[in-house]
């Protein structure tokens, strides 16, 4: 193939499942991308989609042509944003991930010091858990994510950079009822619904000791604005590394419940993760820098 237009066209034809829509999200007559598509089968000796009534459907080796081109297609890019931005930031892309913690707060401050700075900078922000955010590194959708390590830690495939550590705290609303409790006990939680984002494996057990929940979480959710939303309206009781609601408990919005850190034994474990053996765009880098920075600065631990 002399240049990547085939496999656009491909993966525009995978995506929408029709040829008359495909054509029209590249902006070719229906011909034209039918015979696009045939030239590509003919190339690779193999048929690439089974054409019906109601549109196409990929075949076996449909399937393994679409993971490769979406590859090849975001490392083009890569590539494209990498020269562009050479000498010249404020041309270049930033395709960034962020767990849920990381982006109630460091990624925000981070990315607006960026912005600041380059303005003209294009962010695509993906935000997930630590499993998703992994997938998407290895598929080159993003080039770099800060979220909890844990469990990525031994994965020779990616570049880990640990960042500080935040106590883990047990937080409600400021007038729930567990307030009112004197000597705080982990039987207590079990009061009262608890919610949180998918969490590590030993962050679950010790929880689930501490609280003595076979399932610690009644609420699974990766959107941390949600989770502090309804803990704010709700008797449902949160956890979180300390730096995400420090703002709220000094605002009075929040409160952290008085138990004792030891019951817990949990802290944060953010860190910054690329591709091991692969540079990243002045972009990227610019934005590590950043999260270096703000990371040497962070609330006081909760007392």
């Amino acid at each position: 193939m002399n240049d990547l237009r085939q496999l656009r066209h491909f993966v525009a034809l995978a995506e929408q499942g029709h040829f008359a829509r495909a054509a029209e999200a590249v902006h070719l007559s229906q011909p034209a991308l039918s015979r696009s598509i045939q030239a590509l089968e003919a190339q690779l000796g193999c048929s690439l989609v089974d054409r019906h009534s109601r549109g196409i459907s990929l075949t076996a080796h449909g399937h393994l042509v679409l993971e490769h081109a979406r590859r090849l297609l975001a490392g083009s890019l890569a590539l494209s944003n990498a020269v562009n931005q050479l000498g010249n930031l404020e041309a270049g892309e930033l395709r960034l991930g962020a767990g849920p913690y990381p982006a109630a707060r460091l990624i925000p401050q981070a990315l607006g010091q960026l912005l600041q700075r380059y303005p003209r900078v294009q962010v695509k922000l993906d935000i997930g858990n630590w499993l998703e955010l992994r997938d998407s590194l290895l598929d080159s959708a993003i080039e770099l994510f800060v979220a909890d390590i844990r469990e990525l830690q031994g994965d020779a495939r990616l570049q880990i950079e640990a960042l500080r550590v935040h106590q883990g705290v047990l937080f409600c609303r400021p007038a729930h009822p567990l307030l009112q409790r004197r000597d705080l006990q982990p039987r207590d939680l079990l009061d009262f619904p608890l919610a949180g984002t998918q969490l590590p494996q030993a962050v679950e057990r010790s929880l689930g000791h501490a609280s003595g929940r076979a399932q610690p979480l009644s609420v699974q959710c990766d959107n941390f604005l949600v989770l502090k939303r309804l803990v704010a309206d709700s008797d449902v009781l949160s956890m979180a590394p300390w730096d995400v609601i420090a703002e709220e408990v000094a605002a009075g919005q929040l409160s952290l419940l008085p138990l004792a850190p030891a019951s817990l034994q949990q802290q944060s474990a953010y860190g910054l993760v690329s591709r091991a053996g692969h540079s990243l765009s002045p972009a990227a880098q610019a934005m590590v820098e950043v999260i270096r920075r703000l990371d040497a600065v962070t609330p006081r631990a909760a007392g």
